[in-house]
């Protein structure tokens, strides 16, 4: 494993993942562990997630968009947009990225699956998200 992946510098202490595929959602959380993260909490539904982010805010959401209980899971990253600049770091994790509407995809960084370890973790060192012109910089590297 690469010396930056082990580098909690600029990570948050945790990390929400929404996930519904048990195999990712424990491949996911070992990157996270591995790379410093303090506290990764695995959820695989809507209604988990939610309960989840009413007893704590998280520095970063890993979010699943295609969940087995709902199929709009950028829904959670609308709700979590509205906590302002304070809010959680949002990154979208699809085989999909297409699905995702472009004004919710401005919300956070998109991966598309399968990604490595490594591409997840940099995106957790990247500042949030702002809008159109973090989308921007986004296309443009």
């Amino acid at each position: 494993m690469a010396a930056d992946m082990k580098d909690p510098a600029r990570l948050p202490r945790s990390v929400l993942v929404v996930e519904d595929d048990p195999v990712l959602a424990i491949g996911i959380e070992t990157a996270l562990l591995d790379a410093g993260i303090a506290t990764v909490e695995l959820t695989s539904t809507t209604d988990d997630a939610l309960a989840a982010l009413r007893r704590a805010t998280p520095g970063a959401i890993v979010l699943d968009v295609h969940l087995a209980d709902r199929d709009d899971g950028w829904a959670i990253a609308e709700l979590v947009a509205t906590l302002g600049a304070d809010r959680p770091q949002i990154i979208f994790s699809t085989g999909s990225p297409h699905d995702i509407p472009e004004t919710i995809a401005a919300i956070g960084v998109v991966l598309e699956k399968p990604y490595p370890p490594a591409d997840l973790i940099a995106a957790l060192r990247e500042p949030k998200a702002r809008g159109l012109f973090s989308r921007i910089r986004q296309v443009l590297r």
